[in-house]
């Protein structure tokens, strides 16, 4: 539901990266209300991915907003949004989920032919940001852009959580969890029994041996 007031532009603070490789700069960004079908997000917490670094390495959009792994709460919602309402604490997701295209219809795959995998760096309704600075046009990454205190996203990007997890421990759920334990659990399907390699304990690697535990699988 939509709050009785309408959502006005907000200023604050956000790690903007202007160049491949060069130092985010800590930046006033003004941040447009959420237009029909996103919310506007209060980050609480966002960590750090290696697909961040990468594409700070080597992309070629810039000046954008990095970040994909992200806990927070509602602070607005656009028009026809009907799964969020102001209040709500919600993750970040950075393969939305339309419910409605051919491929998320089939069951085989997360991958959506509507909101999957941005590289735009633009919203996916208007294909217009919400960040600028001084006027001037910062883009998105992943649909997400969590280095700022305030997002937009498109509703099928977030997902809903209980008000009783603690946000500041959960963001990195929005990526390197799930990525992890679906790799072992959905793709790899690993049972019982069988041997698991993991080559590096980051979060991804980590979220694999908790899969292989929960199955009785022999981790090397």
């Amino acid at each position: 539901m939509a709050s009785s007031s309408t959502p006005q532009v907000i200023t604050c603070k956000a790690a903007v990266a202007w160049g491949a490789g060069e130092a985010l700069v800590m930046e006033e960004v003004e941040v447009s209300p959420p237009q029909p079908l996103e919310i506007r997000i209060k980050v609480v917490s966002t960590s750090l991915c290696r697909s961040d670094l990468s594409a700070w390495e080597t992309h070629a959009i810039f000046p954008r907003i990095f970040g994909h792994e992200a806990s927070g709460i509602v602070e607005s919602v656009g028009l026809g949004v009907t799964e969020f309402k102001e209040g709500d604490q919600v993750l970040t997701v950075f393969i939305g989920e339309c419910m409605s295209c051919k491929l998320r219809k089939s069951g085989k795959t997360n991958i959506c032919q509507v909101l999957g995998l941005e590289r735009k760096g633009l919203m996916h309704s208007d294909q217009k940001t919400r960040f600028t600075v001084k006027g001037k046009p910062v883009y998105h990454y992943c649909g997400v852009s969590s280095f700022s205190e305030y997002t937009v996203v498109h509703s099928g990007c977030a997902v809903k959580v209980s008000p009783h997890v603690p946000l500041e421990k959960i963001c990195i759920l929005s990526c390197g969890v799930s990525a992890g334990l679906g790799a072992a659990w959905n793709v790899a399907d690993v049972s019982k029994g069988s041997t698991v390699v993991i080559f590096g304990l980051g979060t991804v690697g980590l979220s694999v041996a908790q899969r292989g535990k929960t199955k009785g699988v022999h981790l090397e």
